[in-house]
């Protein structure tokens, strides 16, 4: 039988996340980046990419093997054919972007969140590559990592009991960073429905600020957004406090701690929390899940993990939040 051509690549922006992450790694770790990822998998072969440093982007193509460059998207020939582009560009170029891959035709879209700065304007393009039939995966990451896959599992299968309430800390945006938080919860105890908002702070972000807020799952779950500021260090963990014990992800997935409920050692008749178990996080294998993910979605029709709608709802949450916040302050 003869073996399944790879899927040719085009990347488009030759940033850190299309390459530039794994650039320092060592040989045999995980890659973070849309390249790594690709050449890691090896059913892929990066045809081409698109930046408009030229150091860059020759840089780029000689780390990643890239067949050809180009410096716009524009001048790359309507009938070139691409299986899988990346969208790694800065956000505000990704509907102009995302204007010259639909007319490019490829079998499946991989972009960077947000896919433009308005929710509106991403359905808009989200409906515009269904009905052109192009698959549209959106890089929340996490829906990719192996251990957070198993978490929503367990956490359906009741392996840690009802969910209590869920925290989340993070920092730089409620559309930036913020969005994976919220696509997170939303992926792991499913639809949430907005209940509070405080203040906005510009901590990274002139126009997206970083906002406390609070939610609800539908059974009623509180789920709270709690700020940090950008300024003084990254922050992204998450603490589910359940009917078993408190489990919290840290340093933005790679790393867990359980502690489980026990009777106490000191009190009588009562329960507490007992030492913590840790265990180290695969959050580093995500990407590498997603160049699967979406290597079995166009060869075998395998389901994406997250895609363009997902994204949106995720944004539209975002919009909301900002919209109920109480207004900026420094």
């Amino acid at each position: 039988m003869t073996a399944a051509a790879p899927l040719r690549v085009l990347v488009v922006g030759c940033g850190s996340i299309a390459g530039g992450f794994d650039e320092t790694r060592a040989a045999g770790s995980w890659p973070l980046t849309h390249a790594g990822a690709y050449a890691r998998h090896g059913g892929f072969r990066l045809a081409a990419c698109v930046e408009p440093d030229a150091v860059r982007r020759q840089a780029f193509m000689a780390r990643w093997s890239v067949d050809q460059g180009y410096p716009d998207l524009c001048v790359i020939d309507s009938g070139a054919a691409f299986d899988v582009v990346s969208i790694c560009s800065p956000t505000g170029l990704h509907a102009a972007h995302l204007a010259h891959v639909l007319r490019l035709r490829p079998q499946l879209v991989f972009c960077e969140k947000p896919v433009t700065p308005s929710a509106s304007a991403t359905l808009e393009w989200i409906e515009a590559f269904e009905a052109a039939g192009i698959a549209f995966a959106v890089n929340h990451t996490r829906r990719w990592a192996p251990d957070l896959v198993r978490l929503k599992g367990e956490l359906a299968a009741g392996r840690f009991g009802a969910v209590r309430s869920v925290v989340g800390h993070y920092n730089k945006g409620i559309l930036n960073n913020g969005s994976h938080m919220i696509d997170l919860c939303r992926d792991l105890f499913g639809p949430l429905r907005p209940l509070w908002a405080g203040s906005a702070v510009a901590d990274f972000w002139p126009d997206d600020p970083t906002i406390a807020a609070m939610l609800a799952t539908q059974a009623g779950v509180p789920v709270v957004l709690v700020p940090a500021h950008a300024a003084d260090y990254a922050l992204f963990e998450l603490e589910i406090v359940t009917e078993r014990g408190m489990l919290v992800m840290e340093q933005a997935g790679l790393a867990w701690r359980w502690r489980e409920a026990a009777p106490s050692r000191q009190f009588a008749g009562y329960r507490s929390l007992a030492d913590d178990i840790r265990t180290a996080g695969e959050y580093e294998q995500a990407m590498t899940a997603a160049a699967a993910n979406i290597h079995d979605a166009l060869a075998h029709g395998t389901v994406l993990a997250s895609t363009g709608r997902t994204a949106c709802e995720a944004q539209q949450l975002c919009e909301t939040i900002r919209q109920m916040s109480k207004g900026p302050r420094s």
